[in-house]
């Protein structure tokens, strides 16, 4: 159903950059309407888009509009998007439903994973994917399968810190995805530069990842490509500290009996509450930070790919 042309609509400067074979980079929504508060989301939504046309890519930031899958927003759908309430977390198994019901919503790394892919995008910038929760391996993040299904670099700084890292990392082995370090060695560990484990690779340039890319696809393997990039120094956490602040969140979660979907959002607003905002200003700088390694990147594949 996704290959539908008519599910799609695509803003002028995305077809243009299609047409031209300018570099593309995807970008998340559900960090704007279910991880950030208004106005905050809209600047950082701004801000990622400069972030990867000054380095040379055209953003193409997705969501679904009123049962559209937009590839691309104007600045008019992005504050529109933004400023809504009530919307729908799109992850893959959400797309028909929000569709057939005409629904609005941002879409998640799984579902970002799936659209960029039908749209022929193959660089895809977020924060932290999701994965396996702590004290439930059974509560794996759909990120998890569609990275083994899509074949996109994504750019991110490793998984949410309030997951299960480790687990995390043993599930992509299992799912053959590549993890790459960039520029480091270890895994980061989202707010903060370092988590102690091990990478599965590590690469120095640009263009290092996109041969890494373009060598696995081209053994016909599927999965994307994991780029964990750590977050500046400037606005990196110690680990110990996080950990305590993520500790205490993941006992109110518990105590208020929140599941499924509410329990990330909670999380990350509850982190930053106890963090005083030191959260989020980690988390901002990280996300421009990986929409500027992303577009990189994207630029580094497009000089390879005919």
């Amino acid at each position: 159903m996704l290959s539908c042309i008519a599910s799609f609509r695509y803003t002028p400067d995305v077809l243009i950059s299609k047409q031209q074979k300018v570099p593309l980079v995807a970008l998340e929504s559900t960090v704007l309407t279910h991880g950030l508060p208004y106005p905050q989301n809209l600047q950082l939504a701004r801000d990622m888009e400069a972030q990867v046309r000054a380095h040379g890519a055209t953003p193409a930031t997705i969501a679904v509009l009123e049962g559209v899958i937009h590839v691309g927003l104007s600045d008019e759908q992005l504050e529109s998007l933004v400023r809504a309430e009530g919307l729908r977390k799109i992850s893959g198994r959400d797309f028909g439903p929000a569709i057939a019901k005409k629904e609005s919503g941002g879409t998640t790394v799984a579902g970002t994973l799936i659209a960029a892919h039908a749209a022929g995008i193959r660089v895809f910038a977020t924060g932290g994917i999701g994965g396996v929760h702590r004290g439930a391996a059974y509560d794996v993040s759909a990120d998890l399968p569609q990275l083994a299904r899509r074949p996109l670099i994504v750019v991110c700084a490793g998984a949410k810190a309030i997951l299960d890292l480790p687990a995390t990392l043993e599930m992509l082995e299992t799912l053959g995805v590549p993890v790459v370090g960039y520029r480091t060695g270890e895994f980061p560990a989202f707010y903060s530069q370092s988590s102690g484990l091990p990478v599965s690779a590590r690469a120095d340039t640009p263009e290092e990842v996109a041969e890494i890319a373009l060598a696995h696809w081209g053994l016909g393997l599927d999965s994307a490509i994991l780029v964990a990039v750590s977050p500046p120094g400037e606005s990196a956490l110690p680990a110990g500290d996080m950990e305590q602040v993520i500790e205490q969140a993941l006992l109110e979660a518990q105590e208020k009996k929140i599941r499924g979907q509410a329990v990330t959002p909670f999380l990350l607003a509850r982190v930053s509450e106890l963090t005083g905002q030191s959260s989020l200003k980690a988390n901002l700088a990280l996300l421009l930070n990986n929409a500027r390694v992303a577009a990189e990147i994207a630029v580094a594949l497009s000089k390879n790919v005919p």
